[in-house]
C-alpha cells in the first residue's frame, strides 16, 4: 500500500525514473549509440523538474547518481583518445548546466510562494478590512438614531436652539458618512448591482433637474445618446451625486457645471465637468481611493472625509467600468465610463440646454 501510494503521489518521477534506467541499458548495450540516450536523460530530467521542483539534497543525489553512472558506462565502453575525453568531460558539464538551471527554478518557486503568500495575506486583510467596515457602520446607525429622535423630541418640547441645530447637522452627516461605508464595504459582493434596463437619456435628464434645483450654479445638460442601458440605477444615481456633489462643493455659486454623456464602441462615458481649481498631478492618482483627499485643509473646510470618489470608483467597477479625472481646457472632468453593448447608440451632438428647462437631448 506503501509503494501504491508513493507511485500515486510521485507518478511523474516514477516515469522518469523508468526512462532514464531505460536510457542507461541503452548506454550500455549500445555504447556506439551513447550521445543520443544520454542527452535525453537529461533533457527528461529538466523537463520533470519544470514541474515539480525537488528539493536541495534530493536534486543533488539524482544528479550524482546520474553523472556517476554514465561516467562508470563510458569507462566500462574502453574507448581511448579524444572521443573518451570528450565524453567524460561532458559528464560533469551538463550536470552543472543542471544544477545551474535547478538553482534558478528554486528561486522562482522561492519568490512564486512568498508572492503567494502575500496576496492570501492581503486578501484575507482586505477582507475583515471589509467587515469591520461593515460592522462598524451598522453598530453605529443604532447610536446615531436614538441620538437624533431625542434632540428632535426636545425641539419640539422645548422650541428649536441653535445648538441643537448644529448636532443635529452633525448627526445628520454622522449618518451620510455611515452610509456610505456600508455602501463600500457591499460594492465588492457579487450582488451589489441590481441591474435593470433604464432609458438611459431619461435617466440623466431626470438626475440633472434634481440638481438644478438643489445649488445656485449655471448648470447644462448635453446628452448625445439614446437608448437602454443594463445598468443598477439607484448605484449609477449615487455615483452620479457624489460627482456632482463634489463639483458643488468645490466652485462657487453661478459657476458652470456641465453634465454630459456620450457613446462610444459600446460604452456609455458620463461627464461631470466644473470650473473648480482642480486636482493636482499628484493627487490624480489616489483621488479614488478610500478616504483620499486631494486637498487635506479644503475638505476639512468643506466638510468631506474622502469617500465619495471611492464609491464612485467602486460603482464604476461594479458595472466593469471606470471613473478617471483630468484637466481639460482650463476643466476639471470626472468622467464615467460604462460597458452597456450595443443597446445605446450615439445621435448628432443637441444643444446645451439650461437649468431648470426640458428639451430633446
Amino acid at each position: 500500500m506503501r509503494v501504491t501510494g508513493w507511485l500515486r503521489r510521485n507518478h511523474v518521477e516514477a516515469a522518469c525514473a523508468v526512462f532514464v534506467a531505460g536510457n542507461l541499458l541503452v548506454m550500455l548495450i549500445w555504447p556506439s549509440y551513447i550521445r543520443l540516450p544520454y542527452f535525453l536523460t537529461w533533457l527528461s530530467l529538466t523537463i520533470v523538474y519544470g514541474f515539480r521542483v525537488w528539493a536541495r539534497t534530493t536534486t543533488v543525489i539524482v544528479v550524482l547518481a546520474l553523472s556517476l553512472s554514465t561516467l562508470a558506462i563510458v569507462l566500462a565502453d574502453g574507448f581511448e583518445g579524444d572521443e573518451l575525453w570528450g565524453r567524460v568531460v561532458t559528464i560533469p558539464l551538463l550536470a552543472a548546466i543542471f544544477l545551474a538551471m535547478s538553482w534558478h527554478a528554486r528561486r522562482h518557486a522561492t519568490a512564486q510562494a512568498e508572492a503567494e503568500a502575500v496576496a492570501a495575506a492581503s486578501a484575507t486583510l482586505l477582507r475583515r478590512q471589509q467587515q469591520f467596515t461593515y460592522d462598524a457602520s451598522h453598530e453605529l446607525r443604532t447610536p446615531v438614531t436614538i441620538a437624533r429622535g431625542h434632540i428632535e423630541l426636545f425641539c419640539l418640547e422645548h422650541g428649536d436652539a441653535p445648538e441643537l441645530d448644529v448636532a443635529l447637522d452633525e448627526l445628520g452627516r454622522i449618518e451620510r458618512i455611515v452610509e456610505r461605508l456600508l455602501l463600500l464595504a457591499k460594492a465588492e459582493e457579487s450582488g451589489f448591482l441590481v441591474r435593470r434596463d433604464v432609458e438611459i437619456e431619461s435617466f440623466l435628464a431626470d438626475v440633472f433637474m434634481r440638481w438644478s434645483d438643489l445649488a445656485e450654479r449655471a448648470w447644462r445638460l448635453e446628452v448625445d445618446l439614446t437608448g437602454v442601458a443594463p445598468i443598477d440605477p439607484e448605484a449609477l444615481r449615487t455615483a452620479l451625486d457624489a460627482l456632482l456633489e463634489n463639483a458643488v462643493k468645490y466652485t462657487e455659486p453661478r459657476a458652470a457645471i456641465e453634465l454630459r454623456a456620450h457613446a462610444v464602441g459600446g460604452e456609455i462615458v458620463i461627464e461631470v465637468v466644473d470650473d473648480g481649481p482642480g486636482i493636482s498631478e499628484e493627487a490624480a492618482g489616489t483621488i479614488f481611493d478610500r478616504f483620499a483627499r486631494a486637498d487635506d485643509a479644503r475638505t476639512r473646510e468643506q466638510g468631506g472625509v474622502g469617500l465619495g470618489l471611492a464609491i464612485v470608483a467602486a460603482i464604476a467597477r461594479a458595472h466593469g467600468g471606470r471613473c478617471t479625472v483630468e484637466r481639460r481646457d482650463g476643466k476639471t472632468v470626472f468622467a464615467l465610463t460604462l460597458p452597456v453593448g450595443p443597446s445605446v447608440e450615439a445621435v448628432p451632438a443637441g444643444e446645451l440646454v439650461p437649468a431648470g428647462l426640458t428639451a430633446a437631448s
